[in-house]
C-alpha cells in the first residue's frame, strides 16, 4: 500500500473512532430508558455497563490506527498490521450497539462505523498480503469473536435476572469466559495475519473456549425459557470455525 493511501486511510480510522463515540454516546440514555419502560430493568443495567466496554475499546482503536499512521508515515513494514488491530476492534463497538437498539426500536448509527471499519478491516488484510484463504478464516474468527462478546453480555443480564440457583451459577462462571473466548479469536485474526505458528493452536483454544463456556449457558437457557436460546449461536459458529481449521490443509495459507 502506498504511503499517502495508508496515511489516509488510518485518518480515516481515527475520525471513525470519534463519530463511534458520538454514536455510543447519543444511544446510551436513550435506550436504558427505553428498556426499564419495557419492564427490562436487567436489560437496562446490562447497556449500562457494557457500553461503557464498547466506548473503550472504540477510543483505543482510534489510538491504534495513530500507531498506523505513524508506520504509515515512515513507510513502516508493520504499519498494516496495526491498521488490522485497530480495526479489528473498532467493529465489536460498531456492530453491537445495533441489537438492543433494534429491540426496543431506536436507530443505531453505530452501523455506520462498523460498515467503515469493516471495510478497513479487508483493506489493512489487502495492504498486508494476507492470502485470500487466511482473510476468509480470519473472517469466519471475526464473526465468534462477535458472538462471543454477546454471549458474554447476555450472561450479564441473565446473571441480574436470575437471582439465585444453579442458573445464576452458570450465567456468572461463564461470563467471563465468554469474553475470553472473543479476546482469543481477535488475537487468532492477528496471528494468522501475521503468520504466526502459534495461529492454529489458538484458534482450536478459541474454539474451545466458545464451546465450554457457550454450550453450557445455551442448554441452560434453552431449558429455563422453554424454547431454542439465541446463546447457541456463538458455539455453533465456533464449531464451524475448529472444524474448518482441523479439516481443511489450505485455511491458513502462508
Amino acid at each position: 500500500m502506498r504511503k499517502t493511501t495508508g496515511m489516509w486511510l488510518s485518518a480515516l480510522g481515527v475520525i471513525n473512532s470519534l463519530f463511534l463515540l458520538l454514536f455510543i454516546a447519543s444511544v446510551y440514555s436513550p435506550l436504558i430508558s427505553a428498556k426499564l419502560s419495557q419492564g427490562h430493568w436487567h436489560e437496562a443495567r446490562t447497556v449500562g455497563i457494557v457500553f461503557l466496554v464498547l466506548a473503550w475499546l472504540g477510543l483505543s482503536a482510534g489510538a491504534i490506527w495513530g500507531v498506523s499512521f505513524y508506520g504509515f508515515a515512515r513507510e513502516e513494514p508493520w504499519a498494516w498490521f496495526w491498521g488490522l488491530v485497530a480495526a479489528t476492534f473498532q467493529i465489536l463497538p460498531g456492530f453491537f450497539p445495533f441489537i438492543p437498539a433494534m429491540s426496543v426500536h431506536i436507530l443505531s448509527k453505530t452501523l455506520i462505523s462498523f460498515a467503515v471499519a469493516l471495510l478497513l478491516w479487508f483493506l489493512m488484510m489487502k495492504a498486508g498480503g494476507v492470502a485470500r484463504a487466511t482473510t476468509w478464516m480470519a473472517f469466519l474468527a471475526g464473526l465468534a469473536y462477535i458472538f462471543s462478546f454477546i454471549n458474554g453480555v447476555g450472561s450479564i443480564a441473565r446473571f441480574i435476572l436470575v437471582k439465585s440457583g444453579l442458573m445464576h451459577g452458570i450465567y456468572g462462571m461463564c461470563q467471563m469466559v465468554n469474553w475470553g473466548a472473543a479476546a482469543a479469536f481477535a488475537l487468532f485474526i492477528f496471528a494468522a495475519a501475521g503468520k504466526k505458528a502459534w495461529a492454529s493452536p489458538l484458534g482450536v483454544f478459541a474454539a474451545g473456549l466458545s464451546l465450554l463456556a457457550g454450550l453450557p449457558v445455551a442448554v441452560f437457557d434453552s431449558v429455563r425459557i422453554g424454547r431454542f436460546s439465541l446463546f447457541f449461536v456463538a458455539p455453533a459458529t465456533a464449531l464451524a470455525f475448529l472444524l474448518l481449521l482441523l479439516l481443511s490443509k489450505n485455511a491458513l495459507e502462508s
